[in-house]
């Protein structure tokens, strides 16, 4: 039993074509995951999701698409995909998109609101697919052959991050969190132990996809933006046991040669540690097992 991860969308904030981000990417964050019996999760829904969304359309060869859109929280770079996701304008597709209780306005309407004639020229009423809005609970959620948890994480407009997982006993888990602030800076309406708390929600996992926009340095410019640095994902991977630590929301002025050097020194830093964790970053086209 596993799950297969693609990567469709691997930056932050914008999206950032050109020479200098061919390698990894320059559409912002949308992955394809897919379950042993085949059933379809999207994890967000940033520029990646067009090109996800033409690919789908050729695989499904007119048959009908069905999945899950779980969105970790409702900023642009984590929607912008959605009027541009082909597979919506298809009469006999079926979606449910997943957001969390907590923000201040609700996924159907920050959706529906996007797609408003003001912005966009076709209306989300105009959409032939059928989508169905959720709201997802923090407790374990079984769905289409795997469980599904979330925990809120520390960003502006709160987000969430999910843990997912096939139903069978000891199957692998895999976490994802796109857009997290492990270090100290901004105000943040978390509990006390919420550290502790996250690590036990990512302990174990085979595979951890963690935010990973800024160098330690650069940091210290941008407190408070609601993004860790790969030191603070390294250290979160080490302390919760993951088997491989995948850098990902690439900030967008980063080019892939910079990449390069900053996966090196995540592998010297869990060296100069003595422990043992593969590091890879995220790269449009990348596809992982778990």
């Amino acid at each position: 039993m596993s799950l297969r991860l693609q990567f469709w969308g691997t930056r932050g904030s914008i999206p950032s074509p050109g020479p200098q981000t061919v390698r990894y990417g320059g559409n912002t964050p949308s992955v394809e995951v897919r379950t042993t019996d085949g059933w379809l999760i999207i994890l967000d829904a940033g520029t990646g999701l067009r090109e996800l969304g033409r690919s789908l359309l050729a695989r499904a060869n007119g048959a009908p698409i069905t999945g899950d859109i779980f969105l970790t929280h409702a900023h642009w770079d984590h929607i912008q995909g959605i009027p541009f996701f082909a597979p919506i304008f298809h009469r006999g597709n079926h979606f449910t998109i997943w957001g969390a209780k907590t923000l201040e306005t609700s996924i159907d309407r920050v959706v529906r609101d996007q797609m408003s004639p003001v912005v966009f020229p076709v209306t989300f009423e105009e959409l032939d697919a059928r989508i169905d809005f959720s709201e997802i609970a923090q407790d374990p959620e079984t769905r289409n052959g795997f469980r599904v948890s979330a925990y809120p994480v520390r960003h502006p407009g709160g987000a969430l991050g999910y843990r997912f997982a096939e139903t069978a006993p000891g199957s692998p888990a895999f976490v994802y969190v796109s857009d997290n602030e492990l270090g100290t800076g901004g105000k943040y309406d978390t509990p006390d132990g919420w550290r502790a708390g996250l690590v036990e929600f990512v302990r174990g996992a085979t595979v951890l996809v963690h935010d990973t926009t800024y160098t330690t340095e650069e940091y210290e410019q941008y407190r408070g933006w609601g993004h860790s640095t790969y030191a603070d994902a390294v250290g979160l991977a080490l302390e919760a046991g993951v088997e491989r630590l995948v850098l990902f929301h690439h900030k967008p002025e980063r080019s892939d040669d910079e990449l390069d050097r900053r996966v090196d020194e995540c592998r010297a830093m869990v060296r100069d540690r003595g422990a043992r964790l593969d590091v890879v970053a995220a790269a449009e086209g990348m596809t992982l097992t778990v």
